[in-house]
C-alpha cells in the first residue's frame, strides 16, 4: 500500500497524543483527590491545555510550513517525551498545569502537521474524507486506552497516593518509540514545500483573510460548537461518575472509557456510511439522537445508592447508556473538517488546520470551564443538560453551512472562495 509507513506513523502519533490530551478529564478528578482542589480550580487544566493549543496554532503555522510537517511532528514527540519523564519527579499542581500547557502546544504542532499531511498521502476527496474518519476513530481508541492505562495507576483507597504520576513514565517510553519510528519514515512534502525564512506576519494575514470568508466563518462556528459539547461531557464524565453516581475513582475512569469507545466505533462506521449517505442527513440524525439520549437518560442518574460503588455488579445501567452519546457525536467533527479541507487548495491546508485547532481549543475550553462551574454550583445533571443548547445551535449552523456550500457549488464550483484566498 502506498505511503503505508508514514500513514501508520501518523496513526500512532495521533493515538499517543489522544491519551495525553484527553487525560485531562481523568487528571481533573485526580487533582481534586490528590491536591484537594475544587471543581472550578481543577477546570483550569483545560484552560492551560486549550490556551496553549490555540496560541501555538497561531504562532507555529509559518514555522511548520517552512521546516516541514515531519520535522514538526518530531519536535512535538521529543518535547513531550522529556516532559513525561520530568513531571513524576515534581508532583505539584503547577507541574501538572505546565504539562498540559506543553501538551496543548505540542498537539498544535502535531495536529496541524497531520491534517496537512493527509492531503499528501490521499488521492481524492472521498479518500480524504474516509481517512479523516479513520484517523479520528484511532484518536478515540487512544482516548479509550488512556482511561484504562491511567486507571491502573490509581489507588482508590488512598486519595493522597502519588502512584498515578508513574503513568507518565510509560507514556514517555511510548513517545520515544514513536519518535524513532517517524524518524525513519518517508513523507514527500515537495508539493507544499516553501523555502526561506518563516514569514509570521504574512501567515497571520493569510489566516485572517481565510477566516473572513463567509463559508469559513460558518465552518469554524460549527467546530467551536462541536468541541464545546464534546469536551464538556468528556472532561467531566469521570467526575460525574464519581460524584453523581458514586463510583470508585478507578471505576469512574474506566466506565468513562465507554464514551471514547463509542466515538471510536461511530467514526469507524461513519468512514463507510458517509460514502453512501449524504453527510447532512447523517449529521442531522446524529444530533437529534444526542438530544434524545440526554433528555431520556439523565433523569435516571439521581437514583444513586448513597454509598460508594466498588463492584461492577452494582454499577447502574445508566452509567453504561449515557456514554453511548459518543456514537452519535462521532461523525460530526471529522466530516465537517474534511468537507472544508478537501475544498481548499493544498497550500492552504496548514492555515485551515491552524484555524480548526484554534476554534476547537476555544470551544473545548469554553465547554469544560462552563461545565465545571455549573457542576460546582448546581450539580452534574444540570451541567450535562447544558449540552442541549450548543447541540441545538450546531444543528442550526449545519443547515446554514450546507445551504451556503451548495450555493457556492452551483455558482462557480468554489471559484469565489478561491478568489477570496488568492
Amino acid at each position: 500500500m502506498t505511503n503505508l509507513k508514514i500513514k501508520l506513523s501518523i496513526f500512532i502519533n495521533f493515538f499517543l497524543f489522544a491519551i495525553l490530551l484527553n487525560s485531562v478529564g481523568t487528571v481533573i478528578l485526580q487533582v481534586q483527590r490528590y491536591f484537594g482542589v475544587l471543581e472550578s480550580s481543577a477546570a483550569v487544566l483545560e484552560i492551560f491545555k486549550d490556551v496553549s493549543l490555540a496560541a501555538a496554532s497561531f504562532a507555529v503555522v509559518s514555522f511548520i510550513m517552512n521546516i516541514g510537517y515531519k520535522k514538526s511532528m518530531l519536535i512535538a514527540l521529543a518535547v513531550m517525551t522529556a516532559a513525561c519523564f520530568i513531571v513524576p519527579f515534581i508532583k505539584t499542581f503547577f507541574a501538572v498545569k505546565v504539562l498540559f500547557a506543553l501538551t496543548g502546544a505540542c498537539f498544535g504542532l502535531m495536529k496541524i502537521s497531520i491534517l496537512s499531511s493527509i492531503g499528501l498521502v490521499t488521492k481524492n476527496e472521498k479518500e480524504h474524507l474516509s481517512i479523516m474518519n479513520f484517523i479520528e476513530s484511532f484518536f478515540m481508541i487512544g482516548i479509550l486506552a488512556g482511561y484504562f492505562i491511567f486507571s491502573n495507576y490509581i489507588n482508590d483507597a488512598d486519595a493522597g497516593s502519588g502512584q498515578w504520576f508513574n503513568v507518565y513514565y510509560v507514556l514517555g517510553t511510548f513517545l520515544a518509540i514513536a519518535f524513532f519510528f517517524l524518524l525513519f519514515s518517508q513523507l514527500d512534502e515537495t508539493p507544499v514545500k516553501k523555502g526561506g525564512k518563516p514569514l509570521i506576519k504574512e501567515e497571520f494575514a493569510a489566516m485572517k483573510k481565510l477566516v473572513l470568508v463567509p463559508l469559513i466563518i460558518l465552518f469554524v462556528s460549527s467546530v467551536f460548537l462541536y468541541t464545546l459539547v464534546e469536551q464538556s461531557i468528556m472532561c467531566w464524565l469521570p467526575t460525574f461518575n464519581s460524584k453523581q453516581l458514586q463510583l470508585a475513582s478507578s471505576m469512574s475512569i474506566q466506565v468513562s472509557g465507554i464514551l471514547a469507545f463509542s466515538i471510536a466505533i461511530g467514526r469507524f462506521f461513519a468512514g463507510f456510511l458517509i460514502k453512501r449517505i449524504n453527510w447532512f442527513k447523517v449529521l442531522c440524525f446524529c444530533l437529534l439522537a444526542i438530544s434524545v439520549l440526554v433528555i431520556v437518560t439523565l433523569p435516571f442518574t439521581s437514583q444513586s445508592p448513597g454509598k460508594q460503588i466498588s463492584s461492577w455488579s452494582q454499577v447502574p445501567v445508566v452509567a453504561y447508556i449515557f456514554p453511548l452519546i459518543g456514537f452519535f457525536l462521532a461523525p460530526v467533527y471529522p466530516v465537517i473538517n474534511s468537507l472544508i479541507l478537501s475544498s481548499l487548495p493544498g497550500n492552504k491546508h496548514a492555515l485551515m488546520a491552524g484555524l480548526i485547532i484554534i476554534f476547537s481549543s476555544v470551544g473545548g475550553m469554553t465547554g469544560s470551564v462552563i461545565t465545571g462551574f455549573i457542576f460546582q454550583s448546581f450539580g452534574g445533571k444540570t451541567a450535562f443538560y447544558f449540552s442541549l443548547i450548543p447541540v441545538g445551535l450546531l444543528l442550526m449552523m449545519l443547515f446554514i453551512f450546507r445551504r451556503n456550500k451548495e450555493r457556492r457549488n452551483e455558482a462557480s464550483d468554489y471559484k469565489n472562495l478561491q478568489v477570496a484566498l488568492a
